[in-house]
């Protein structure tokens, strides 16, 4: 741990004020809710493009994918393949969907089909979607902070979420898509000096970090055999379609974007803008991770640092010396692969150039939390206050509430933040909690789009049944011993997978079965 130099300190200054200054340029023209939460439709394709790009690009992918990749291997790459997959049927199907509606929130429609349950249901599943995303994120950037700086994690998120607070509030969603343009150019720089700055103390270059890697099995991208119990190719492929869909058709981030635009054709653009820009940048950050790797096979001692910070936050404040030493022996990679990056930062980036991959890293996590505030807003004042409490707001009402409601939830999601002080991986605790909350907003989407059949009593009953899989795949591993067969057996990556399909195979099984009773009734 060490103090940042004051050049650094004053490059990352620069960079908080210019995205406050950002807020308060598009707080000129952010007079209405149309222009808060929709920029009145005038955000070109390329700039949607890159700004979904940058809320892909998070401080889970900057310090989380390194940290698995450091651990274990490149399996979580998988996720990444899977994006054209369900790039293209969002590309086909869902942009044309959401632009036709008109509608602002992408859960108005759901009303529609099965009534306000669907609606208030999908609402609440993505507000805890979003504030789980936030949530890891606000960690992911504390944790970094923290060994730069010294200062705790609660302070590094207060005033990390502050600052996302005004020019969020401030801006609008233009706000938030122009300062992404910019943050997705300086994320993927700051990667590539991260890149740079590892090769360059790795004696023997990139042919030394192959050497290593395969020695280790780091390459690999999972068995591929058609096993769904462990993190095999199969089930982190069908879960990143699954969660992809989900973000493509039925996020709130998202599908506000493509309102944004100009047209039909400039939103399908911007979704495959992101694939083609994600996919290369996130196979980068597996790379960074296999060199932190070679990196610290071959300095050793320089991991035992980590090794001991991990086991003094694991252990009580007064464990002994020997109960400190034999944790720090039981520890393995994947305990401590998110602190590889901060501790590489801390001591090998040379003064001058950390605070540049500082920002980068801020910017990763502005990008994606002021998305989560804005999205989130949106759909409260839409689908609940405007729904249930009062339907004849005046404009000027709408925007003083999504300004108030961009505060809360960024407060909100400072709060989880704090809560996930300590977990053991971001990306995992975010791929978790990401599918059990999406598994059941997707599987109701795709019912009422696929089966125009099905009404509302059908889709009230394969919801329950859905979430009662969801919650048993998520809390039977926690059970004792003596209820051990009641457990699932399944990898949890397939919570997204299994509760989608129950939802929406069982509406489409309970709608036949209605129609042929139907049939046969004289």
């Amino acid at each position: 741990m060490k103090g940042l130099p004051v050049f650094d300190l004053v490059v990352i200054f620069i960079y908080l004020v210019g995205m406050i200054l950002v807020g308060i340029y598009f707080s000129r023209g952010n007079k209405s809710s149309e222009q808060f939460t929709k920029a009145s439709g005038l955000i070109p394709g390329w700039a949607i493009g890159l700004s979904i790009y940058a809320t892909f690009l998070s401080s889970n992918t900057f310090l989380g994918v390194p940290g698995k990749a450091f651990g274990g291997n490149w399996n979580a790459f998988v996720f990444s393949l899977s994006m054209p997959f369900a790039a293209w049927v969002a590309a086909r199907y869902f942009v044309p969907f959401y632009r036709s509606t008109g509608e602002i929130s992408a859960y108005t429609h759901l009303e529609n089909r099965f009534g306000a349950w669907g609606r208030t249901y999908a609402v609440i599943c993505f507000l805890l979607t979003q504030l789980a995303r936030m949530g890891s994120i606000f960690f992911g950037i504390a944790l970094s902070l923290q060994a730069l700086t010294g200062y705790s994690m609660q302070m590094i998120m207060i005033v990390m979420g502050i600052c996302i607070v005004v020019y969020t509030v401030m801006g609008g969603i233009e706000a938030v898509i122009w300062t992404e343009v910019v943050q997705a150019v300086v994320k993927t720089f700051g990667a590539l000096l991260i890149l740079y700055l590892i090769l360059s103390n790795i004696p023997g270059g990139v042919s030394k970090v192959v050497q290593i890697g395969r020695s280790a099995d780091k390459f690999s991208l999972g068995t591929f055999s058609p096993d769904f119990l462990g993190s095999s190719f199969w089930v982190v492929f069908l879960y990143g379609f699954f969660i992809n869909l989900n973000n493509f058709g039925m996020d709130q981030n998202y599908i506000q974007r493509y309102h944004t635009a100009s047209s039909s054709k400039g939103a399908s653009k911007s979704i495959w803008l992101c694939v083609w820009l994600y996919v290369p940048a996130s196979l980068m950050f597996f790379v960074i991770g296999s060199c932190l790797y070679a990196y610290y096979e071959i300095n050793p001692e320089l991991v035992q640092s980590i090794k001991h910070q991990v086991a003094l936050e694991r252990l009580p404040l007064k464990a002994s010396v020997e109960a400190v030493a034999s944790m720090e022996k039981a520890l393995q990679p994947a305990d401590y692969g998110d602190k590889i990056m901060p501790h590489f930062m801390v001591t090998k980036i040379p003064a001058g150039l950390v605070g540049l991959i500082v920002s980068a890293i801020l910017s990763a996590a502005m990008s994606t939390i002021s998305s989560g505030m804005n999205s989130s807003a949106t759909v409260f004042t839409v689908d609940i206050y405007k729904r249930y409490f009062r339907p004849d707001i005046t404009d000027k009402q709408h925007l003083t509430l999504l300004h108030i409601a961009t505060v809360v939830f960024g407060l909100l999601g400072m709060g989880a933040g704090i809560a996930m002080i300590g977990v053991k991986s971001i990306l995992d605790v975010w791929w978790e909690l990401s599918g059990i909350f999406a598994a059941g907003m997707l599987g109701l989407f795709l019912l009422g789009i696929v089966s125009k059949q099905t009404r509302n009593h059908e889709a009230l009953i394969a919801t329950m049944i859905g979430i009662i899989v969801i919650v048993w795949m998520t809390i039977s591993p926690h059970l004792p011993d003596q209820f051990g067969p009641l457990r699932n057996p399944l990898n949890k990556n397939m919570i997204i997978v299994v509760g989608t399909l129950s939802i929406f195979l069982v509406g489409i099984f309970l709608t036949k079965v209605k129609n042929k009773m139907i049939k046969t009734v004289p």
